[in-house]
């Protein structure tokens, strides 16, 4: 989630990015998802810009809590922590009827139809087949599920990029001519090496590729693990 934010919003003040984890303790506190929370905020805040929102960051609203006719500021609250528990009780008075776990802090909760939008593409009214919901506009909860896919694919990419702590392993090569290249990838230069036939200490590992014990100190031999067999 900060990640995809930074991406988004270059210039977030690092207190936003600081808060960012109390959408997932507050959401399990309540049984609600807080990263379709995060999603949410950002789909009403413009990715915490607050670029054509009624509420502003000092209010420490993150969801248009309150802002029920163009023109309104909506609610305030003390601290960013109060603000987000406030829109995850206002999430789950829309997506059960299971009673709140905390001491209640939204004061809008008891306004809601109880239970009527437990899936995220009902909290719009014009696809709320009960026509209620959170927003008006149209596809409000199909956004937030396109934010969160975004949210979900950013941290696909992170987890990928941090894979290199498997390594130190060994891989037998079957294969006489493995070409050593300068970097892991096809796009770097070959070294005009072979491995040859034999077992190789691989010393990291990133995106299918493999760097050799005996290039460590440069990082300047890898191979490709494809045609390896891990020991």
């Amino acid at each position: 989630m900060k990640s995809y934010l930074k991406k988004k919003n270059p210039s977030v003040p690092q207190s936003v990015l600081d808060m960012i984890p109390q959408y997932i303790s507050e959401g399990e506190a309540e049984g609600v998802r807080g990263d379709i929370a995060f999603a949410q905020s950002c789909l009403e805040t413009g990715n915490l810009t607050f670029s054509g929102s009624a509420v502003t960051l000092s209010q420490n609203n993150f969801c248009g809590l309150g802002v029920t006719q163009r023109g309104k500021t909506g609610l305030s609250f003390e601290s960013p922590q109060l603000g987000i528990r406030a829109q995850v009780q206002h999430l789950k008075a829309y997506a059960s009827t299971d009673a709140l776990v905390g001491e209640g802090i939204d004061p809008r909760f008891r306004y809601v139809k109880r239970g009527c939008a437990p899936y995220v593409e009902w909290l719009g009214q014009k696809e709320n087949p009960r026509g209620k919901g959170w927003a008006a506009g149209e596809k409000y909860g199909e956004k937030i599920l396109s934010i969160l896919k975004a949210v979900m694919e950013e941290g696909k990419v992170q987890f990928m990029e941090s894979i290199t702590l498997s390594a130190p392993y060994m891989v037998r090569v079957a294969i006489p001519d493995l070409n050593i290249r300068r970097g892991p990838g096809t796009s770097f230069q070959k070294t005009g090496k072979f491995t040859g036939v034999g077992v190789f200490n691989i010393v990291e590992e990133k995106d299918g590729w493999g760097l050799l014990k005996a290039y460590a100190e440069k990082r300047d031999g890898w191979i490709s693990l494809a045609f390896t067999t891990r020991m």
